[in-house]
């Protein structure tokens, strides 16, 4: 099977370690991934700031970027959800103005087609155990778009489960938002700082040594906090936990 890896702008800039392990984790399970170089920002900074007509370019690139590939695999729910969510509300209003149906065409062809990590591991290759090896306790954020617009469930949750060492500890609040919110934390800091606040009190409350997401953005976020107030525990994507292995550990 050949996929295209969509890794995202915050990936890319600040956590490539996540890109990284989401390849080297498709190849362990028998997958070709393919890294298209001309992808870049899917435009939800934009459009989540109100500047929809600029994100309708990025549509378009986004659209020739990945055009001809079956699975299109990303580690950020947030980001697909702007492919799978957002982009039809793009090609709608555009078609509405009398703009065209070049938007709507794009979204229905390649909507379909993106798929959060954890969502290709269960929904698409079928699988829970993917030989992982992670001897720490863990407790998982589910962020606001793969919980809410993807309906990831408990997919997450699962393929956590199957790690061979790993103890899963519920996390209090766990349906709550963190605050990053993207251009949110940036309008409103001092919300923003004080959910995140809350939010790592109750991942803290769980006594786990990592706090595991499926969103680096939001992870970056609970993370800051974490590191100002010197805790005990790291936040750390769940593709790095799940290409962890007895043989070659991640460090």
């Amino acid at each position: 099977m050949r996929v295209a890896l969509f890794v995202t702008c915050v990936n890319d800039a600040v956590y490539p370690a996540t890109g990284i392990a989401t390849v080297k984790l498709l190849e362990r399970l028998g997958v070709e991934v393919d890294f298209p170089a001309g992808q870049t920002c899917c435009g939800q900074p934009q459009y989540n700031t109100g500047y929809r007509r600029e994100t309708e370019p990025l549509v378009r690139r986004m659209g020739r970027v990945f055009d001809g590939y079956d699975h299109v695999v990303t580690p950020s729910g947030s980001c697909a959800a702007m492919v799978r969510d957002s982009y039809p509300r793009i090609g709608h209003k555009a078609a509405a103005e009398g703009r065209g149906a070049e938007l709507g065409e794009i979204a229905r062809s390649l909507g379909p087609r993106v798929y959060e990590l954890s969502e290709f591991l269960v929904d698409v290759l079928g699988v829970t155990d993917v030989g992982a090896y992670f001897p720490h306790t863990v407790t998982y954020h589910p962020s606001c778009h793969g919980l809410r617009t993807l309906g990831l469930g408990d997919r997450p949750r699962r393929l956590l489960e199957a790690v061979k060492g790993l103890e899963l500890r519920e996390l209090p609040g766990a349906d709550e938002c963190c605050g990053f919110g993207g251009t949110f934390a940036v309008k409103n800091p001092d919300v923003s700082a004080a959910m995140g606040t809350d939010k790592v009190a109750h991942a803290a409350s769980t006594g786990a040594e990592v706090l595991c997401g499926a969103d680096n953005s939001c992870l970056m976020h609970i993370g800051g906090i974490l590191h100002r107030q010197d805790a005990p525990l790291r936040a750390l994507h769940i593709a790095e936990i799940l290409l962890s292995t007895e043989a070659e550990p991640h460090v």
